[in-house]
């Protein structure tokens, strides 16, 4: 069941073995209170299937991304939160997905941030973290965060990885009141704290024109690269590259290779925004109207893939 503007919490958690039973009933607990919630729709509890799921995983679905928000940062969820962590596992993995959404695909853009606990301050550090995980959960642009703990002798570092739609937005958050506060707080149980954004590679490509239009989901912006970059490469290997780098000049292999990349990319630069121009109806969020768009767009490129095989095995 969803709702037209609806969205939902995805969350990936995993008791401590032998407290299965244990998290069961916290997790019935949790069904009841958000059942009261304001804008809640219903809980789907998606139970460990293993070896390939070994993750308890929880939808929660809400009329809006507002209601879901609101919940997210509520002291009634954080309360239960903080009394299940003894029993905990593994990852806190939670998403906020609207409906209809790219769900919790790579975001456009991502803060890593690595986090060095003090030696028996890990509780305080939890806690923490979830109260910064609600204030956040509420910024402009938000699209969900993923808590990684050490790995005892691989790394002794707590990793975030929090998930924006926008650098701009991103940098809103990094630099807000807000979370600065939060900061300060940690300061007595944390030795110190490392912040790396990651981007998605070709956002520079995929401008939709708009200031505060929703970003092209990442999985589009892979399938128009390769669609273009495929033919390039084989046309320029085949009548440039072969015949007169390598056969004419003399060029070595591995020089011609770097020559045929940087021609690809620099054409890159004028073929994707023009091939983008022409699939704005499937590459913009904000004009995608239904499942049927998705679909369309994705067997066009796909069509393309089909064709560029067929011509280059031609020639």
């Amino acid at each position: 069941m969803t709702t037209e503007g609806g969205a939902t919490i995805v969350t990936q958690t995993r008791p401590l073995a032998g407290h299965e039973e244990a998290f069961k009933r916290w997790q019935d607990a949790m069904g009841a209170v958000i059942a009261t919630w304001e804008g809640f729709i219903e809980q789907e509890v998606i139970l460990p299937r293993p070896p390939a799921q070994i993750d308890w995983v929880i939808l929660q679905r809400f009329v809006s991304s507002d209601a879901a928000a609101s919940w997210l940062r509520s002291a009634q969820r954080l309360s239960l939160v903080d009394s299940i962590q003894p029993i905990l596992a593994g990852n806190d993995d939670i998403h906020l997905v609207r409906d209809g959404a790219s769900g919790v695909l790579p975001a456009p853009v991502s803060v890593v941030i690595s986090t060095r606990v003090k030696p028996g301050e890990e509780i305080a550090y939890r806690r923490w973290e979830q109260r910064i995980a609600a204030v956040q959960s509420r910024a402009a642009g938000f699209q969900g965060y993923r808590l990684e703990p050490p790995v005892p002798g691989v790394q002794d570092d707590w990793l975030a990885i929090v998930r924006f739609d926008s650098e701009a937005n991103l940098q809103i958050w990094l630099n807000s009141p807000e979370r600065l506060e939060l900061l300060s707080d940690s300061d007595c149980f944390t030795e110190h704290l490392d912040t790396r954004i990651v981007r998605s590679g070709f956002d520079q490509w995929f401008s939709v024109g708009k200031r505060d239009a929703a970003p092209v989901p990442v999985w589009k912006q892979n399938m128009i690269v390769l669609s273009l970059l495929y033919p390039v490469v084989f046309l320029f290997g085949l009548l440039v590259q072969t015949p007169l780098l390598i056969k004419r000049i003399g060029m070595p292999f591995w020089l011609a290779l770097f020559v045929g990349n940087v021609v690809s990319v620099v054409l890159l630069n004028w073929l994707v925004p023009w091939a983008c121009k022409r699939l704005s109806w499937w590459l913009q969020p904000a004009v995608q109207k239904s499942m049927g768009n998705h679909v369309l767009g994705a067997g066009i490129v796909v069509g393309i893939y089909a064709v560029s095989l067929l011509v280059c095995s031609w020639l």
